[in-house]
């Protein structure tokens, strides 16, 4: 990382927060510590004597008033105490030398020690060149604390400014556990100057990097403080307690009559669908978004944390459409974060059946929904499913609690959709309905069958 910026960098540059007045944005009024690091014995000219390195250390510090490219404390947002990781981009471009890990390595570890999520505000280029492989062996340095954040079930959430490119983008931000990002903000691996000379620049945007499911969210500047502080309170608000299955919303009719009746009843376009049933649920809730593997699936499952009757509750919710691979890996990644929280979940069941054309196959369906059954297998924090609509096989059977799941009386769930069962069997479609009773799919025959604990509602 060099000093001097590119001229339409610099212009951009101008107009970025600094790192304090960022803290300043987001942070409730004085309640911002800076928090004490390890003093590093210094080297004339860093650990590579790279010549005139320490006189730009110094022009650096004199044009931002900071001694490094990070800004580290605590502080409330939102009412939730926090510790905060502000880069200072006017600092070298952000970059990340030996001097800037010990300050990191600091901030997370006053925040295990006490209990409190991490929120990295980034804004870097990279690591710095004037160090070497010293400044890039930060980045293990930085994922080794990450790590540790992690097992000890704290929540780290990343704010991507402009420009978030290189380690920082790849361990800070990529690794955070919700990222969010300003409107605009280049965020990509390869920074401006490195990236090859006919990239398309959209492709390494805060946009970009939703809509290929590496972030969750674009903020604007304005919404941003009440966004984290929303997401602060959600994420850390630990319960042991499952989560009650939600009242049903569909016609008071009652429970099917026949297998047919119900298929009918869950296929109905007027019954109620996963955002009706989020919204009632919870007072009020903040999404993720993608697999972190290239992939979103917002039209096929919903995933997110809200607050229900006063405490926090996940949920993965199926739309009544056929679910995409990136669906089951986003839920699959949801149950995981919540589990490691120790956050109650709440999944909604309601698909005709996983996507089967050949774009999903080559997505990697059957391994994203083996991940997905591994993860609920898997989950120690109490997991509640309610099937509100179609439970079609496998791709619906992922997303169910094993011994906790519920039934609405328009829902059914099967092995297979009767009209393929019939095809299977070889049945002329006239059996089709007699099929569906045989199959035993209703409601009440998921009870009997031990299938299902119970149905909700009258």
């Amino acid at each position: 990382m060099t000093e001097r910026l590119p001229a339409t960098e610099r212009a951009s540059a101008t107009e970025r927060l600094s790192a304090r007045a960022v803290v300043d944005a987001l942070a409730d009024d004085a309640t911002f510590t800076e928090l004490p690091f390890a003093i590093r014995e210094p080297r004339p000219d860093g650990p590579l004597a790279w010549p005139g390195y320490d006189a730009s250390r110094a022009r650096a510090a004199e044009r931002t008033g900071e001694q490094e490219s990070v800004v580290c404390g605590t502080a409330r947002v939102g009412g939730t105490r926090a510790v905060l990781i502000a880069f200072e981009f006017g600092f070298l471009g952000g970059s990340l030398g030996e001097r800037t890990g010990d300050r990191l390595e600091a901030a997370y570890t006053y925040a295990r020690e006490h209990r409190l999520p991490v929120v990295p505000l980034v804004a870097t280029g990279g690591s710095r060149m004037q160090e070497g492989m010293l400044a890039l062996t930060q980045l293990q340095r930085v994922a080794r604390q990450s790590a540790l954040t992690r097992e000890a079930g704290l929540a780290q959430i990343a704010v991507l400014r402009d420009p978030t490119t290189g380690g920082g983008w790849a361990t800070l931000g990529a690794g955070a556990d919700v990222v969010l990002a300003l409107p605009g903000a280049q965020v990509g691996f390869a920074g401006s100057r490195v990236r090859p000379a006919d990239a398309d620049p959209a492709a390494y945007t805060a946009e970009a990097q939703v809509a290929a499911g590496a972030a969750d969210a674009v903020v604007r500047p304005e919404e941003l403080r009440e966004t984290l502080g929303r997401w602060l309170r959600l994420l850390t608000c630990p319960s042991g307690t499952p989560a009650p299955p939600p009242e049903p919303l569909g016609d008071d009719a009652g429970l099917p009559a026949t297998g047919w009746d119900a298929v009918r009843r869950a296929r109905s376009p007027r019954r109620p669908r996963a955002a009706a049933y989020l919204d009632a649920y919870f007072s009020d809730r903040a999404a993720i978004s993608g697999d972190r593997c290239g992939g979103t699936d917002p039209d096929g499952m919903l995933c997110g944390f809200g607050t229900h009757q006063g405490r926090t509750v996940a949920y993965a919710a199926q739309t009544g459409t056929a679910t995409r691979p990136a669906g089951y890996r986003t839920a699959a990644r949801l149950i995981r974060l919540a589990d490691r929280l120790g956050i109650p979940v709440l999944t909604l069941v309601d698909t005709p059946g996983a996507a089967n054309d050949a774009e999903a196959e080559r997505q990697g369906a059957g391994a994203a929904i083996a991940d997905l059954f591994v993860a609920m297998a898997g989950a120690r924090t109490p997991v509640t499913t309610l099937v509100i609509g179609e439970g079609g096989s496998g791709g619906a059977l992922a997303l169910a609690a094993p011994g906790n799941t519920w039934a609405a009386p328009d829902s059914y769930f099967s092995v297979i959709a009767p009209e393929l069962a019939a095809a299977i069997l070889k049945r002329p479609p006239r059996e089709v309905e007699a099929t569906a009773d045989q199959l035993r799919i209703r409601p009440q025959d998921l009870v009997e069958l031990g299938v299902i604990r119970g149905t909700v509602g009258p």
